[in-house]
């Protein structure tokens, strides 16, 4: 498999799939962009964990029609996470899904807070979550994740916070909190076997004091990221970098 073969998203699964029609919106981008023929190699996951070598049969209005060869086998991923994220200023929040994404986040869910400035519902908020969904098949396909991040409907602080799963371990990030950060919650030996982290990112103008005991309430953790203010772009950023560094796709305790 060459590893400069293109690699196209399927909204068709490809689960037990010899072929597969990749819609027109790929016919212009394989055909007239990239210059491909029949007979050439491409790489086609689903973004359910589904990934295999292809060759391109022909075009037709419909589509790029494609034969489907050998699966490539993927590893397993060590854990899950959860992005939790209170809808930010202008267009913030598309950086930080494709941030998000393409350090491995399997859910983000957006969610307004008391201090969010940007409150979108009804068919604003759809039209919102079908641009992040097609961010978020763009991050899989430019860094070779076989999964696409699912992206939930905009919820409010309370149904956000129901979301979470008892088996996870469960972190709100707040600038106020001077008791915890998130060095300590990682290096927590009784939570070493923790398979998901469900994570909690405020807005601009953080979390009230309020909405912290809330979560505490519902078994959140608060955590700092120690003395620094971040950014919200970057605050989202640096927590995955750190959990996954520490637990995920970078660990070096990988395989062991």
């Amino acid at each position: 498999m060459a590893l400069t073969l293109p690699r196209i998203y399927s909204s068709e699964t490809l689960q037990n799939a010899t072929a597969c029609l990749l819609g027109p919106d790929n016919l212009r981008y394989l055909k007239t962009v990239l210059r491909l023929q029949p007979g050439d190699g491409i790489i086609v996951f689903d973004g359910f964990g589904h990934e295999f070598e292809a060759r391109i049969e022909c075009f037709s209005a419909s589509g790029v029609h494609v034969s489907l060869g050998t699966q490539i086998p993927q590893a397993d991923k060590k854990i899950s996470t959860t992005l939790a994220q209170a809808i930010p200023k202008a267009g913030k929040m598309d950086l930080i899904v494709k941030t998000a994404a393409e350090l491995g986040t399997d859910v983000i869910i957006p969610f307004t807070a008391v201090r969010s400035v940007s409150r979108i519902a009804g068919e604003k908020a759809s039209a919102k979550v079908d641009r992040w969904q097609k961010i978020v098949r763009e991050a899989a396909r430019c860094s070779r994740s076989p999964r696409l991040t699912v992206i939930e409907p905009v919820l409010s602080f309370a149904d956000m916070l129901s979301r979470a799963t008892p088996d996870a371990r469960k972190l709100i990030f707040w600038e106020e909190e001077d008791q915890q950060n998130i060095r300590d919650v990682l290096n927590d030996p009784g939570f070493d076997e923790v398979g998901h982290y469900f994570i909690v990112v405020g807005p601009e103008g953080g979390l009230s004091r309020d909405e912290v005991a809330r979560a505490r309430e519902s078994g959140f953790i608060s955590v700092s990221l120690g003395k620094r203010i971040l950014k919200v772009e970057t605050a989202a950023a640096a927590i995955l970098s750190i959990i996954q560094y520490e637990k995920g796709i970078f660990s070096q305790r990988a395989g062991g």
